[in-house]
């Protein structure tokens, strides 16, 4: 393959095609570039079968992108490769052996709406009431110890006396039985049971390990522990695992994704080989700079720090507000001035807000 149009780094990371190898991608690095090529150059210059390659990403949208991209590079190949997100992927394997975990293949997924309904019923039945136990709070906290691979019986284990607690694991263990009843899962359900599946039958592993014998995930930094136990256990056979991500830029922990993943690799992989891409095509060095003043204090973060050719840059202009309505009035200000001289149209405007 001509890797003429990849920087150093890129090249490295896409050469490596065997044991655990860490991307270190910092943002605008060229991270997905190099993913695709590093797949391609398996299915064209070691002669990997596309079937024992499994890319997992976190949307449908970027696994339909990293697989079009792939297609360019190889053609037909391509296109036998499993590239999906960690749902998509477990569903896949749920429809065909689930039954190992007591369910049948032609079982029901749950979306947000049935999950309210029969937590509701469930609420109704105990005599509990919603305004003291919120269906979404108690989805929620169904959620979260579904990704921390928690079943009902493992949660009880912190309830502490606390009564809330108690009902929420009560809750907990009364929808896992209904969803059963009903030959149902949920969301969490999906990758919650194909760990359970893996982990309750050796040889259905097996058969999994040896079908994906190189396993590529994006955005490593924001997986969670359920996520983390299903690849540490798809990869332990050959560890051919490449993952790809960015602990600057992890930002998910409300939702379960835990850093530790991404900053443990070697510790999980002591023969893994790191590779840092550094250098950045999107930014000058002015906002390069500026970013890494303020992430650099992290105390959690491997050491990187990016770069461009892009020299100079404008200026970058701060206002310090005393409250969310300043600041409000001060975007807004800012927004009518360039409008105003005619600089700009309101359509050329996006104001993005971070809520709680």
């Amino acid at each position: 393959m001509d890797l003429t149009n990849l920087n150093k780094e890129q090249r490295e990371a896409v050469v490596t095609t065997q044991g655990p190898l860490l991307i270190l991608a910092g943002a605008g690095s060229g991270k997905t570039k190099t993913l695709t090529t590093r797949i391609a150059y398996l299915l064209q210059e070691e002669n990997v079968s596309p079937h024992e390659i499994l890319a997992i990403t976190f949307t449908n949208k970027a696994a339909g992108e990293m697989k079009e991209r792939i297609i360019d590079l190889v053609g037909f190949l391509g296109e036998r490769i499993w590239a999906g997100t960690f749902h998509s992927m477990c569903l896949r394997i749920l429809r065909m052996e689930i039954e190992e975990v007591g369910y049948k293949p032609n079982f029901v997924i749950y979306d947000e709406s049935d999950q309210q309904t029969l937590l509701k019923q469930i609420l109704k039945e105990q005599n509990l009431d919603e305004k003291k136990f919120p269906p979404r709070l108690l989805a929620n906290t169904i959620s979260n110890f579904k990704n921390e691979l928690l079943d009902p019986q493992s949660a009880r284990k912190y309830i502490n006396g606390d009564f809330i607690m108690e009902k929420n694991v009560e809750i907990y263990d009364i929808y896992q039985e209904r969803l059963k009843q009903n030959n149902a899962v949920d969301f969490d359900d999906i990758i919650m049971l194909t760990v359970q599946l893996f982990e309750r039958n050796a040889e259905i592993l097996t058969k999994y390990q040896n079908r994906f014998r190189y396993i590529f995930v994006d955005e490593y930094q924001d997986t969670n522990h359920a996520q983390y136990r299903l690849i540490k256990l798809l990869a332990a056979k050959y560890r051919n695992i490449c993952v790809v991500g960015d602990d600057d830029q992890s930002i998910y922990r409300w939702r379960g994704a835990d850093i530790q993943n991404i900053l443990n690799f070697e510790k999980d992989y002591p023969e893994a080989k790191v590779v840092k891409l550094e250098q950045n095509y999107r930014s000058t060095q002015v906002i390069l700079d500026a970013a890494y003043s303020v992430i650099k204090s992290n105390s959690e973060r491997k050491d990187k720090r990016l770069w461009t050719e892009k020299k100079g840059g404008a200026k970058i202009d701060y206002f310090t507000a005393l409250d969310e309505e300043e600041e409000a009035f001060f975007v807004s200000r800012e927004i009518k001035k360039r409008v105003v001289n005619g600089e700009r149209t309101y359509a050329d405007f996006a104001v993005l807000c971070r809520t709680t």
